[in-house]
C-alpha cells in the first residue's frame, strides 16, 4: 500500500511522467491494465512504476529457474577403504577420487576397521596421509581424519581449476621431448622450451 499523497511515476517504458497525486498515478496505471508498484519508497516523493505484477513475477520466477539450472551442484562422493588394501585395490580406488576431484566434487574417504584393527589405527592414519600426498595437487583437506566408531574419515574438496598444458619447444622435431605446466587458469601460459628457455610462440 503507498502511503504518500504523490508519487514519481515511471512508465512501463522507462519513461520518467514525473511527479503525480498517487490516486492519479493509479488510475492511469489501471487503463493501461498496468499495476502502480512502488520501487523507491524512501526516495522523496517515493518512486513507482507501471508494472504488469504477473507478467513481473513470471519472469523473475522464470530467470531465477535458469540460474539455478546453470549453478554447478557440488556433489559428496564416497570412496570405501580398508587399512590394510593392497596396491592394486589403492589404485582403483585413486582413480575414482581424481575422477571425482576433476568432476567438482568433494570426495569422503572411509576406513573401516575391523576386530583387532582397531589397535593399529596408525595403519589408518598412514593411509589417509598417502591418499593426502597423492591429491595434492588437485585437492584440499576440508575435514582433518577424525575417528568415529570403527571408522576413519577424512573428506577432500577440489583446489581451483587446473588444466594441464602441453608445452613444446617451438620447431622441435616431431617426437621430440615435452613436458607439462599446471596453471590455475583455464588459458594457456606461455610457451616454455624443453631447455628452459622462453619460446616466442608454440
Amino acid at each position: 500500500m503507498i502511503q504518500s499523497d504523490k508519487v514519481r511515476v515511471i512508465d512501463e517504458t522507462g519513461e520518467n511522467v514525473g511527479v503525480m497525486y498517487t490516486k492519479e498515478a493509479i488510475e492511469a496505471a489501471a487503463l493501461l491494465g498496468l499495476n502502480l508498484v512502488e520501487v523507491s519508497p524512501n526516495a522523496d516523493p517515493p518512486v513507482c512504476k507501471y508494472l504488469d505484477v504477473g507478467k513481473h513475477r513470471f519472469e523473475a520466477q522464470k530467470k531465477a529457474n535458469a540460474a539455478r539450472k546453470t549453478q554447478k551442484t557440488q556433489d559428496i562422493k564416497e570412496v570405501k577403504m580398508r587399512p590394510n588394501i593392497d596396491t592394486h585395490d589403492y589404485d582403483v580406488k585413486m582413480r575414482n577420487v581424481n575422477k571425482f576431484i576433476e568432476h567438482g566434487d568433494k570426495v569422503k574417504i572411509t576406513l573401516r576397521f575391523r576386530g583387532r584393527e582397531m589397535a593399529h589405527q596408525e595403519l589408518g592414519m598412514n593411509l589417509l596421509k598417502r591418499v593426502q600426498d597423492d591429491t595434492a595437487e588437485v585437492a584440499k583437506i576440508e575435514a582433518f581424519p577424525r575417528l568415529e566408531g570403527r571408522q576413519m574419515l577424512m573428506v577432500l574438496s577440489p583446489k581451483q581449476f587446473v588444466r594441464r598444458w602441453p608445452v613444446i619447444e617451438q620447431g622441435a622435431p616431431h617426437g621430440a621431448p615435452f613436458f607439462v605446466v599446471d596453471r590455475r587458469s583455464p588459458s594457456p601460459p606461455r610457451c616454455v622450451s624443453v631447455l628452459g628457455r622462453d619460446s616466442p610462440g608454440c
